[in-house]
């Protein structure tokens, strides 16, 4: 049975911050490793997808995905994102040809050999269908400072860190719910903020198309490192 632990308040409080009990859900320690057995499990099925179904999402369901996203930490809680879903088709149209204008002078021009022979293992080229096949697509936006209301600029912390581990439980909420995506990074991604009229404090870091696999989606046969490659006790 799963108790709700109340944590003693420490000395953390003043004048100006309330706080609050945590409300922590402790669980039995068989029942923790389960949960985490589980989780990896439903994780490790997480594959990068290129070829969408053009189903419709359920209703609300982007929505609680970004919600998600948005209960990552951040430096000192600015909370420096922003998440634009793009649903309209002729916007996802336009994207997707600005997309693939940058994407062929990267293919053509600014990549290095190395980076095409690692890509070509992949079966990637600038021909991006996903952003028109997919029902939906998520732009992660990072705010380099925040604007008030009355457009001074307050200072943002750690905003590459936050938003990375905001886009890494976007991501996750995705998989979660029973869909798939894929990182598109597209780069330069100025037309992104272009089309979609950005305030100057944000800047594009992430394109995730979201949906349904194809019915003939396939991805490369790759794996992942073992253990003992990404982590080390001490």
């Amino acid at each position: 049975m799963n108790e709700i632990v109340t944590i003693k308040k420490r000395s953390m409080s003043s004048e100006n911050h309330k706080m609050k009990s945590l409300g922590y859900v402790q669980f039995p320690e068989d029942e923790m490793l389960e949960r985490s057995v589980q989780f990896f499990e439903e994780m490790d099925r997480r594959r990068s997808v290129r070829h969408f179904s053009d189903r419709e999402l359920p209703d609300g369901i982007l929505e609680y995905i970004v919600k998600t996203a948005g209960t990552a930490p951040s430096g000192a809680n600015k909370q420096p994102w922003h998440f634009c879903v793009i649903e309209d088709s002729e916007m996802k149209k336009r994207i997707r040809e600005a997309a693939e204008e940058e994407e062929q002078k990267n293919y053509e021009q600014r990549m290095s050999d190395e980076w095409l022979e690692d890509l070509e293992k992949l079966g990637t080229d600038p021909v991006k269908e996903h952003l028109t096949e997919a029902p939906a697509l998520i732009i992660v936006f990072k705010q380099s400072y925040t604007l008030t209301e009355s457009g001074e600029k307050e200072k943002n912390y750690y905003v590459n860190e936050s938003i990375g581990i905001a886009a890494g439980m976007l991501i996750t909420a995705i998989h979660h719910a029973g869909l798939v995506t894929l990182t598109h990074t597209p780069s330069p991604m100025k037309f992104l903020s272009e089309i979609l009229e950005r305030p100057p404090n944000e800047s594009a870091i992430l394109v995730l198309p979201v949906g349904y696999p194809a019915e003939d989606a396939e991805v490369p046969d790759i794996g992942r490192k073992p253990l003992d490659k990404i982590m080390t006790r001490y």
